[in-house]
């Protein structure tokens, strides 16, 4: 837990919800033990689109669509979203819950690996949201700073580890390692990248919100 744990508990008991459709598909990818994203970051991600209003949305990591209609809630109706999904056996149950959502018209699912996907897609897009394997953040980042336009803005879920990411290589399990470096490699590039302003922020499991400022790295 980054954020104390009662803390966290009270900003969640304020929230009034997604609705009836996406609070019911939460609790059911809960109990199925599908990853969506969490309260906190549901309500920062709300906000975010409501004051950047973006007119093309790029997803990286797609799940069983949650957060795709999110998505479609928070944005003018003529918003159009692209997203990634890798794993097969969510790809039906992510097009049906579009289909249930009422947002095939706005939401185009593309299967197969982002790596391979993002070099093929042409840009751009002026919000990108990343939820896919955290360790391949950093390989993906390439093409996402080819595909968001200046003045985008490109959200990254999911990068504190638990807190792990401050700790000791040695502190951290074997089989986390890589993850564990691989993430703290995208958070200095992040930071560091002269084309970006990026803060990182205890919510969730920790999100950086970057802005890409321009082309001069």
């Amino acid at each position: 837990m980054i954020v104390d744990e009662r803390m966290v508990a009270y900003i969640n008991s304020l929230d009034t919800g997604n609705g009836s459709f996406l609070d019911a598909l939460e609790q059911q990818a809960r109990e199925e033990m599908v990853p969506v994203i969490r309260h906190e970051m549901q309500s920062f991600l709300k906000v975010l689109l409501k004051i950047k209003r973006p007119s093309r949305i790029l997803e990286v990591g797609t799940a069983i669509g949650f957060s795709a209609i999110l998505m479609c809630q928070c944005t003018p109706r003529e918003t159009q979203i692209t997203t990634i999904e890798k794993y097969e056996k969510r790809i039906p149950a992510a097009r049906e819950n579009f289909r249930k959502a009422n947002v095939e018209d706005r939401v185009t699912l593309l299967e197969g690996d982002a790596a391979e996907i993002l070099k093929e897609l042409s840009g751009p897009f002026d919000f990108i949201f990343m939820d896919a394997a955290k360790g391949q953040y950093i390989h993906f980042l390439p093409e996402i700073f080819r595909l968001l336009e200046k003045g985008g803005v490109l959200v990254s879920d999911n990068v504190l580890q638990e807190g792990d990411i401050i700790e000791s290589h040695f502190a951290v399990e074997r089989r986390n390692r890589t993850i564990y470096k691989r993430m703290r490699e995208y958070l200095y590039e992040l930071k560091h990248d002269r084309r970006l302003e990026t803060a990182i922020v205890p919510i969730g499991d920790g999100a950086a919100v970057s802005v890409r400022l321009g082309d001069e790295k």
